[in-house]
């Protein structure tokens, strides 16, 4: 009966008819519901981080191929344009070309043109002078002379050929 008298005794007695009364009431019914709820709960979260993940890997799957895309698009873009600044480089050339050309024919006709007029300004020079020291001999010869051997055989062929 020392059994009685032992405090630690009545303290397992009193747990375990605590123990008995939530059982009879269905608390560990509760209490395994609350659990399930909770892993539900946590389930639940688990897969919608899944869903997320997915949605991420997806956006950023999607992300890289139109980044690959646009890099290869700029790609295209400054192949073009390196391109046709070569054509219009060699336009430009072609066209500067054409042009000198043309200046030069032009250039050369002024000269051509300019040579010709001088040339005909020189000979009428020459000529205006070679008439100018004629005269000056030809006025110094007469006034030298009574009669001009020249103009006297002339008369005398007129005479020859008058009669």
């Amino acid at each position: 009966m020392e059994l009685f008298r032992d405090a630690h005794f009545w303290v397992g007695v009193a747990f375990v008819v605590f123990l008995g009364v939530l059982v009879v009431a269905g608390v560990h019914k509760f209490a395994w519901k609350a659990l399930g709820d909770a892993g539900d709960k946590v389930r639940s979260q688990l897969d919608e981080a899944n869903r997320l993940r997915e949605e991420a890997q997806a956006l950023l799957a999607r992300i890289q191929s139109d980044r690959e895309a646009s890099e290869k698009l700029s790609a295209e873009i400054l192949a073009n344009a390196k391109e046709q600044a070569v054509r219009m480089q060699a336009e430009a050339q072609e066209r500067l070309a054409e042009q000198i050309e043309r200046r030069g024919q032009l250039a050369e006709r002024r000269i051509a043109t300019a040579e010709a007029q001088a040339s005909a300004e020189v000979k009428a020079a020459a000529g205006e002078l070679a008439a100018q020291i004629a005269e000056k001999v030809l006025t110094a010869r007469i006034a030298g002379a009574k009669s001009d051997p020249l103009i006297d055989s002339a008369i005398s062929q007129l005479a020859g050929k008058l009669q």
